[in-house]
């Protein structure tokens, strides 16, 4: 059984086969597009997001909810907050 969160997703992109930097553009669109408060969902099996899409979170100060390994993609949970 996989930990899950409990947050309710908004936005969900399914960039699982896309290249860099392909996951990143899709989350900053899909963040641009959802309210303050909200979570966007990004599912990337692209390797570099593991570091990439954390320190892009932190630069443009939004909460990186969570990071869940799953098999063969990692799923990310992103609040915007401004």
């Amino acid at each position: 059984m996989k930990k899950m969160s409990k947050e309710k997703i908004s936005i969900s992109i399914d960039a699982r086969g896309s290249h860099c930097p392909g996951p990143m553009m899709e989350l900053i669109k899909a963040i641009r597009q959802a309210e303050v408060g909200e979570i966007v969902e990004l599912l990337s099996s692209e390797e570099g997001s593991l570091s990439d899409i954390p320190a892009w979170i932190e630069k443009a100060k939004h909460e990186l909810v969570d990071m869940i390994k799953e098999d063969g993609y990692n799923r990310f949970l992103v609040r915007k907050t401004r």
